[in-house]
């Protein structure tokens, strides 16, 4: 969310964010509304006043006729004031409604484009593997090597359901543990996050109301996350931070789970996209400062790229354009890893900063060197999702026989260098 004042100041720039972004939003009847918000709270609060005022003087009257007098006139006023108090509080919803849905500026930099068919490659790392057989695809490869079920997964889940199974879970667990063990080696905090979160996290970060068809909704009213990030960005809602300790850095896991909407027909096979998965993503507060934004935002993408590269599987990075942001982002990378089996890139780690746009709707805030109170920044950026990042890595590291090389740094955690028939037995 972005400070009224700042919108007001700034009307253009947040019309021409909402066209870059292509979202509809219409600031000037926001505007509209912030004005009549203005002038009923200037009026209410003169009412209040002079009710207080009121209640004085009648405590102080001695004429018995001049008192009932003024409580006649007092009880006038009270009435007209709960009239514009009733009339407050409604266009104080329509008010914040529309305030939630303004757009964050998006850094000049953000291509132009409608969709992710728009982003620019920035980057690649890695040679595209040359195999002297026709490479397969993850799932037939996984299959073969009984190490996943999706016919008993949608038995079980529905569609898009699926079992990891033998060496399948047991390379879920080591991508897991290697990727875990590596940031918490590099200083982040270790967050294990609930994927139950109430409406407040899920607003504060932006997911709501832009993205409430993808989410699963309890009968309750909650919902459950996509990601890490909303939980983690839950945990200091509402508190001033020690600006010592900033920048905060975790490493938080959780359980994810994802609609799909507006997805019916893409990747229906195997586990690309899925509707439940578990994701470990890197969440950082820092101070309220544009460059030290810029700086780990780099940092946080160059991150993930060393566990891509650790893995030694081919990828890019692409600049999002800005019809592929969401509503807070100021900046995002996707980094697509490649898949043999495609023949192609896909997007398995994405990297964003949002300046204050979330902390301002959580109410997460810090004092600056003169005692100031400001709201600080926040990025996240994905460390891995799985099953997804199983793909890539089973199908760059196929063999001619259907057997699987394992990455060298996944080989202490999962006690194996080759996943094949034979392992099995």
């Amino acid at each position: 969310m972005l400070d009224i004042k700042f919108i007001k100041e700034n009307s253009d720039l947040i019309k021409e964010a909402a066209r870059k972004k292509h979202i509809k939003f219409n600031v000037d009847d926001l505007l509209k509304i912030d004005s009549e918000r203005r002038e009923l709270q200037t009026g209410v609060e003169a009412k209040r006043s002079e009710q207080n005022s009121a209640s004085e003087k009648i405590a102080q009257a001695k004429d018995p006729a001049e008192r009932e007098k003024m409580i006649a006139e007092m009880k006038l006023l009270k009435d007209t004031l709960q009239k514009e108090e009733e009339k407050l509080k409604e266009v104080m919803k329509n008010w914040q409604k529309q305030m939630v849905q303004v757009p964050n500026i998006p850094d000049m930099s953000v291509p132009e484009g409608e969709s992710d068919a728009d982003n620019q490659e920035v980057r690649t790392w890695g040679e595209i593997p040359k195999f002297d057989f026709e490479p397969k695809k993850h799932m037939e490869l996984m299959e073969n090597l009984n190490m996943l079920d999706t016919l008993r997964g949608a038995k079980v889940a529905g569609f898009r359901g699926y079992f990891l199974k033998n060496a399948g879970a047991e390379l879920h667990m080591a991508v897991m543990n290697f990727v875990w063990s590596h940031f918490v080696k590099k200083g982040f905090s270790p967050m294990v996050a609930p994927s139950l979160v109430r409406r407040e996290p899920f607003i504060g970060t932006g997911y709501l109301p832009q993205s409430e068809e993808d989410l699963y909704k309890t009968q309750d009213g909650d919902y459950l996350a996509g990601t890490a990030e909303v939980g983690t960005m839950g945990y200091y809602m509402d508190e001033v931070i020690d600006r010592s300790k900033l920048p905060i850095k975790f490493i938080s896991i959780s359980q994810c789970f994802r609609r799909e909407a507006g997805s019916h027909g893409k990747d229906v096979k195997g586990i690309y996209r899925v509707h439940e998965f578990t994701k470990i993503e890197q969440v950082v507060l820092c101070e309220a400062d544009h460059q030290t934004s810029v700086k780990l935002h780099e940092e946080l993408t160059a991150n993930a790229e060393e566990v891509l590269q650790a893995l030694g599987i081919p990828y890019r990075v692409v600049v999002n354009c800005g019809g592929d942001l969401g509503l807070g982002q100021v900046k995002k990378y996707d980094i697509e890893a490649w898949r043999p089996g495609e023949g192609k890139y896909g997007e398995t780690h994405s990297s964003s900063y949002f300046h204050d746009f979330q902390t301002r709707r959580l109410n997460i805030r810090y004092k600056d060197a003169d005692g100031k109170l400001k709201f600080v920044h926040s990025l996240n950026n994905t460390a891995i999702a799985l099953p997804r990042i199983l793909i890539p890595i089973i199908e760059n590291g196929q063999q001619a026989d259907g057997s699987i090389k394992i990455p060298k740094p996944l080989i202490p955690f999962l006690g194996k260098e080759i996943i094949s028939t034979e392992s099995l037995k």
